[in-house]
């Protein structure tokens, strides 16, 4: 009867812990004026719970010690939390800004959310334009990436740009389309906001890098071809290859399956017969990724050497170095040119759709593979984009493609 009634009060306050975490979580994303507010919040929420749980973990020991053992004072699995600390910890110390931006010509505000570092100036600090997947939000992929953490670590700001489900029900972005007021409106729309917010902040004009998720990857590809003046690298994490789909439904068939037509001659036809200045580009992707096929990190990377000079339509142009080397449960493999990795692959073998090293925690974000954000930053750090080229701005007004 002792153990029926424990058993009981054990699960009420476990539900009673999971309430607490949840309007913990709940109340962050409310608070996401400023950081300090957030963190805030959550350790007055940890630290109730964390008296609860000692609560918990007394009450039955005092009236059982001499009915069961301390190892079974605890049933069921432990509330999960990140493997690298608090969630809140997304937010970390800087200031978190939201507000929403109307480009010239578009029927809608893009929202965004800005986060910079605390104790710095804004005046030639470098930006990064984070591109989030469908089903998320700025908040979401904040979380799951961590990204902030390193803005605080090493001085830049953060823009999450976020799709609206009036855009897309499912918050996707339109990479597949680059017509106005899709794809090319969305591309559009974040130039504009980037060029805004370099004018008002003083950010690094030669210091603006470009990153995205699956269809955040898809725009961010968009944005590399048609708009390169304006970002120094760009990071693909579990994206498409680009130049083929048309629609949504043979986008589907591009993720699925990869490309019908040769990835070389598609990026040219993307070019027009324009010359295009280059694009660093890093591509990560998980090999047990069931909803963009690996294929597509492959053939993307095709895409970008050929963006960069560095392949014909033979292959890998000669004089092209070729690095490879392991880690534990992925490989990278860098082409090197002039001294420098100019496009740089890494597969992670048991990573599914999800963010490499992110919060698992959090969706589309995995513990699996090395932190992707921090190879991110590590692979933007020393680029410049010496001159911004308008050139290709066309193009996306004009909605060409």
């Amino acid at each position: 009867m002792t153990k029926n009634l424990t058993k009981l009060w054990a699960g009420g306050m476990r539900r009673l812990l999971a309430i607490q975490n949840r309007a913990a979580r709940e109340a962050l994303h409310e608070a996401g004026r400023r950081a300090p507010d957030a963190q805030a919040m959550w350790r007055n929420a940890q630290t109730a719970v964390a008296q609860a749980a000692a609560a918990a973990a007394a009450a039955p020991a005092a009236s059982e010690a001499s009915v069961r053992p301390a190892p079974a004072a605890r049933s069921g699995a432990p509330l999960r939390e990140s493997r690298v600390g608090p969630r809140a910890a997304a937010w970390a110390a800087g200031e978190w800004q939201r507000a929403e931006h109307l480009a010239p010509g578009a029927s809608r505000a893009l929202a965004y959310g800005l986060y910079v570092p605390p104790g710095l100036p804004t005046a030639g600090m470098p930006l990064v334009v984070m591109l989030h997947g469908c089903k998320q939000t700025m908040d979401s992929f904040a979380e799951g990436t961590r990204m902030n953490l390193l803005a605080d670590k090493h001085g830049f700001a953060v823009v999450y740009p976020e799709q609206s489900v009036h855009g897309h029900p499912h918050q996707c972005w339109h990479w597949y389309d680059a017509r106005q007021p899709a794809g090319g409106g969305e591309a559009a729309a974040i130039v504009s906001l980037v060029d805004t917010l370099v004018h008002e902040h003083g950010f690094d004009r030669s210091r603006v890098y470009l990153a995205g998720l699956s269809a955040g990857a898809g725009l961010a590809a968009l944005l590399a071809v048609n708009a390169p003046g304006h970002f120094a690298a760009v990071a693909l994490h579990s994206g498409p290859a680009f130049g083929e789909a048309r629609s949504g439904v043979s986008a589907l068939d591009v993720m699925r399956r990869g490309l019908h037509h040769d990835a070389v001659a598609l990026v040219d036809g993307q070019l027009a017969g324009r010359s295009h200045p280059g694009m660093p580009a890093l591509i990560v992707h998980g090999g047990a990724d069931a909803v963009v096929a690996p294929v597509n990190a492959e053939q993307l990377a095709t895409q970008f050497l050929r963006l960069n000079d560095l392949a014909d339509a033979h292959g890998v142009r000669q004089g092209v170095v070729s690095h490879e080397h392991d880690g534990e449960g992925y490989t990278v493999q860098d082409y090197w040119h002039d001294g420098a990795s100019v496009v740089r692959l890494c597969r992670v073998s048991a990573l599914d759709h999800a963010w490499s090293g992110g919060d698992d925690t959090v969706p589309f974000h995995s513990a699996t593979g090395p932190d992707a954000s921090a190879m991110i930053w590590d692979f933007f750090e020393p680029r410049r984009r010496d001159a911004v080229d308008d050139a290709f701005d066309g193009e996306l007004a004009a909605g060409a493609g």
